[in-house]
């Protein structure tokens, strides 16, 4: 099966996860790192969950899982260790043209979740389409080593410098080259070695006054 990449925006969405084990906080986790209003129904509860629960940034409702749950539900995600619950999940779900993942069965899914490396606004997604999650797995690990934190700041700046060309009325598309000569002239390497002087002087080389890392990285 060929998979249609996409990102969702799922801030202030309501999530639904169907699981509060190891599986089930994973997903949780990273429902509420993109934004996402989660809610959980499980009758088994992860330390994890529980401080999250506690502290409210989930929803918690320890019982069984009904139907009716997927009212005002944009996605779902089924992680109990019961396959014929997950089904029945899968299948409620799609009745409701819902997004519906079930964990680690990608036949009865209609989106999957790619191993992922985020570095700040950074995210880079692989996927064997279900075939390997093993191979996922030895890729992300190889992508962690060869992306750095680095990253995570390189964008944060280029973010930065975007947003004050745009308030000098510079046209997006003559920022291209700018970019591209930033990207081009070591700035990754500038920025992991903290060598703000030199970020400095390339900034000014390529963009001219009023371009300072510290000062862009603070607004």
């Amino acid at each position: 099966m060929r998979y249609y990449p996409v990102n969702l925006d799922i801030r202030d969405r309501h999530c639904l996860v169907v699981g509060g084990g190891s599986v089930g906080t994973r997903k949780i986790k990273t429902l509420l790192d993109c934004g996402g209003r989660v809610t959980v129904i499980s009758l088994e509860v992860s330390a994890a969950l529980d401080t999250l629960a506690r502290s409210g940034r989930v929803e918690l409702k320890q019982r069984a899982y009904s139907q009716s749950d997927l009212e005002d539900v944009f996605l779902v995600i089924g992680a109990t260790d019961d396959q014929d619950l997950n089904r029945r999940i899968s299948s409620d779900a799609a009745r409701q043209n819902l997004l519906c993942n079930i964990a680690d069965r990608p036949e009865i899914c209609n989106f999957i979740l790619p191993s992922i490396v985020s570095r700040g606004d950074l995210t880079i997604s692989i996927s064997t389409a279900g075939q390997s999650p093993a191979m996922a797995k030895t890729l992300r690990k190889s992508l962690e080593q060869q992306f750095g934190t680095e990253y995570a700041d390189m964008l944060r700046l280029m973010g930065a410098v975007r947003k004050k060309l745009l308030r000098q009325r510079h046209e997006p598309e003559a920022h291209k080259p700018l970019f591209e000569q930033l990207i081009h002239s070591g700035l990754r390497d500038l920025i992991r070695d903290q060598r703000t002087e030199d970020i400095d002087d390339l900034l000014y080389r390529v963009l001219g006054e009023g371009f300072r890392y510290d000062e862009l990285m603070q607004s």
